[in-house]
């Protein structure tokens, strides 16, 4: 079953975007590649119960495995050694991301309290977007008697635009609540 937001960028955003920018070929109209999800364990990285509710609670919210990312190098100032779980990531594609972000746009954000709308000045130069997430509690699949511990995480949207202005018409169409700056 196609998501609602992949039908929603074919026949309504695509055709918005073209009469904007004036594209001369379709190959040219921006489009969402991927999105990760990535959580930082912090002090946690010993802990491989942490370790596994991290990896469970991003696969509830993405819709697929979690993979562990471990540090390259040691840093004594850090306690760290190499090979040590640093971080949990997601990278979704396709139709979970499409899944995935119209819940977030839909169900989380307006979760979030006193929400006043993300940042418009979190893009890359690319057209890619980063925001960060304080709690995890705000996505409808995540129970609050489940988790051990309330931790955030950052949300990348790549994109095939050119510039921050493309990046910022195409994520405002998908109906990305910025606040106005």
């Amino acid at each position: 079953m196609a998501q609602r937001l992949k039908i929603l960028y074919y026949e309504v955003i695509v055709p918005k975007l073209v009469d904007r920018f004036q594209y001369k070929n379709m190959l040219q109209v921006p489009r969402i590649q991927k999105i990760v999800i990535n959580r930082g364990l912090g002090d946690g990285s010993q802990n491989a119960k942490l370790l596994d509710s991290c990896l469970k609670e991003l696969s509830l919210i993405s819709g697929q495995k979690g993979v562990i990312t471990k540090s390259k190098k040691a840093i004594a100032g850090f306690k760290l050694r190499q090979e040590t779980p640093v971080g949990v990531s997601v990278t979704v594609r396709g139709d979970r991301m499409y899944g995935f972000l119209d819940r977030l746009i839909n169900l989380a954000l307006p979760r979030i309290r006193d929400f006043q709308g993300v940042g418009p000045k979190s893009f890359d130069g690319m057209g890619n977007y980063s925001l960060g997430l304080e709690e995890q509690l705000m996505f409808p699949e995540i129970e609050y008697d489940k988790i051990d511990q309330v931790r955030g995480m950052d949300i990348s949207i790549i994109t095939t635009c050119q510039n921050d202005v493309e990046g910022f018409a195409l994520l405002k169409e998908f109906g990305m609540p910025f606040r106005a700056s």
